[in-house]
């Protein structure tokens, strides 16, 4: 059973850490991976700011978030930002959802981390 039952990950960049753009990307692809590999499955994935990069189209870690999906992860973007990226009609995986959704979710998880 996973420790991560009722934990809510927030993604806040397009990839994970800061500093070079492919290290990150490499690790959040190796961050998402772990998680199914592991079974360690958070309930809800919420993107905001430049993580919602990262549930459209050519994204490198599609895949693995539709994976995470598939297995019962929520996945929420932040509708905000995916207007003011421009990119709201590309999501390929998730749903929208508001920054009242966000809050109300992160008030209900037992854990947030953010990456």
């Amino acid at each position: 059973m996973s420790n991560f039952n009722n934990t809510l990950i927030q993604v806040v960049r397009e990839g994970m850490g800061d500093g070079d753009q492919f290290l990150s990307m490499t690790l959040i692809a190796s961050y998402f991976r772990i998680l199914q590999e592991e079974g360690q499955l958070p309930r809800i994935i919420v993107f905001y700011n430049s993580g919602v990069k990262l549930l459209v189209e050519d994204s490198p870690v599609l895949e693995a978030l539709k994976n995470l999906e598939a297995n019962g992860v929520v996945l929420i973007a932040c509708k905000t930002c995916l207007n003011h990226y421009g990119i709201l009609d590309n999501i390929q995986v998730g749903k929208c959802g508001t920054m009242y959704d966000i809050i109300e979710l992160q008030g209900k998880a037992d854990k947030v981390i953010t990456l």
